[in-house]
């Protein structure tokens, strides 16, 4: 280290050091130290700095101001306290205690640091600032804010060029909006191209929520993008859709979830449930573009009604569901069939069903006797969840078994009908009207065999009845668990109470006096 200049120069031999005083102004290498008095240890090659401390690295944008300050020639080691301020380019930090080791061009903080650049500010407990890569490592209590949102984590990673950042573990993020991006292992975050990756995230805004094992989201695109247990949820029309990959695009409310997925519709008292390969759901303005559609092995599940089919149409405008290839549609003791049907459902209940083309419905009686209809046309309807009254149109035939007092079979009634209306009383067949010239033959119970008790066209699928368990085995999402750590509920203030001896410090201050025991 070398003097330059002072105003005063003092030397104090006997303790070891010169004192400067006024201006000072030392060289060590490309470095010129500035301050307003300091002692120099010349035979030790070190100085303690007092009062407007200045360091200005010549070859790098690097400085460095304080009240006071100590600096080691030989390892170049620079300790700062006090009102510090290091600068390099537009990235300025702000501590009380800062070590500097010029050597390795890093600086480390201990208690409290701020960092702030042209676009973000951010502060933690500890800190370390590799001036070379243009890293700084964030620990412990960290809080990033920039314009567009406030980020908390306890361990960070910033690059100051690209302007990126790299967290671990829990990180919490709220944006000016007041939506929330949530991640257990951490993130990844552009702040410039407004891009994020949350892994074991969750984006939750007023209108959706979003979760993934690997969560990626565009800010300027409104763009998400999940992988692995992937669940996206409308708020709005309280469906929920799960997957093992998933998109959504905010703006046109259009998601796309494939690999064993899930649907739940929530309703107040139940809830509906839609397993199939790959799910597309739309929730534009127009009624003709609010629609969710699934293919390829479709189950459906709730409490009053169970279906499969190979692909199905949700519209959201009027709750209809219609089943394309095969559908087969279960209610309490009815099955339905055809090669097309649509059912509504009103007030969380299946409503009505409108079936097309080779049509057929069993319904069980009290003693499990299968009555059928069939029909080109066919409209159902329910009440309580059975069903009420049946209408046929066209090729209509029905075989209903009359019962006795609902305890005996007394045979069968089968007729054709171009039109036959059935009326339905807790489940059972109560009242049958014909169109114009039916064609009706009873069969005594006596005579009743297996050929003649069935329509052609029978057959009972009940084993394919999809029940929880298929749906459960199907996919078992990972719920969202409500009470999860987030760092915004965190106090921002720590209290600590008073242990028992500093409460009796305090009352005897106040003139209190503990009272003596009788010996």
């Amino acid at each position: 280290m070398e003097i330059n200049k002072a105003d005063e120069l003092i030397g104090v031999g006997a303790k070891g050091f010169d004192r400067l005083i006024g201006a000072v102004e030392m060289k060590h290498q490309n470095s010129l130290i500035y301050c307003d008095s300091a002692h120099f240890f010349r035979a030790e090659n070190k100085a303690r700095l007092f009062g407007n401390v200045r360091i200005v690295d010549q070859k790098d944008p690097v400085q460095t101001t304080s009240t006071y300050a100590e600096y080691d020639g030989n390892t170049k080691m620079a300790k700062l306290r006090n009102h510090v301020v290091f600068t390099n380019q537009k990235t300025t930090l702000t501590t009380e205690y800062l070590d500097y080791d010029r050597a390795g061009n890093i600086a480390y903080y201990y208690n409290d640091g701020r960092v702030v650049d042209s676009v973000n500010v951010l502060t933690s407990e500890r800190g370390t600032y590799e001036v070379n890569i243009e890293k700084i490592t964030f620990k412990k209590d960290v809080v990033l804010v920039n314009p567009d949102y406030t980020m908390k984590t306890n361990d960070l990673v910033y690059m100051t060029i690209p302007k990126t950042a790299e967290t671990k573990g829990l990180t919490n993020l709220i944006s000016k909006d007041g939506n929330t991006l949530d991640a257990q292992n951490g993130s990844f975050y552009n702040t410039q191209a407004k891009k994020f990756t949350f892994y074991d995230g969750i984006v939750e805004t007023e209108t959706s929520r979003i979760k993934a094992k690997e969560l990626y989201y565009s800010e300027l695109d409104a763009y998400y993008e999940g992988k692995e247990d992937v669940s996206v949820l409308n708020k709005e029309r309280k469906v929920e859709i799960f997957g093992d990959v998933g998109e959504y695009w905010e703006e046109r409310k259009y998601s796309l979830v494939h690999g064993n997925a899930l649907v739940r519709k929530y309703f107040e008292k139940d809830t509906l449930y839609m397993a199939s390969d790959t799910l597309i759901s739309q929730d534009g303005e127009a009624d003709s573009m609010k629609y969710l559609l699934a293919f390829r092995s479709i189950k459906l599940v709730k409490t009053d009604l169970a279906g499969v089919s190979d692909s199905l149409v949700y519209n959201y405008s009027d709750s209809s569901i219609q089943l394309f290839k095969d559908p087969v549609m279960w209610n309490q003791k009815s099955q339905i069939t055809a090669d097309s049907m649509v059912f509504y459902l009103a007030n969380e209940e299946l409503d009505r069903v409108l079936m097309k083309d080779k049509v057929f419905v069993i319904t069980q009686d009290t003693l499990v006797n299968f009555n059928q209809m069939k029909g080109r046309t066919m409209v159902g309807y329910f009440k309580d969840g059975q069903m009420d009254k049946i209408d046929i149109d066209g090729n209509g035939e029905s075989l209903y078994f009359a019962l006795q007092a609902d305890t005996l079979s007394q045979g069968i009634n089968k007729t054709l009908s171009a039109n036959i209306k059935l009326r339905f009383k807790d489940g059972a067949i109560q009242r049958v009207t014909y169109g114009i010239k039916p064609d009706g033959k009873f069969t005594p119970f006596q005579l009743v065999n297996e050929e003649n008790s069935r329509l052609e066209g029978f057959i009972w699928r009940f084993e394919e009845r999809p029940g929880m368990e298929q749906i459960n085995a199907w996919r078992k999402p990972e719920e969202i668990d409500p009470n999860a750590n987030n760092l915004f509920n965190e106090p921002e203030i720590e209290l600590t109470l008073p242990t028992d001896e500093e409460i009796l410090k305090s009352l005897e201050k106040r003139g209190w006096k503990p009272e003596k025991k009788d010996t």
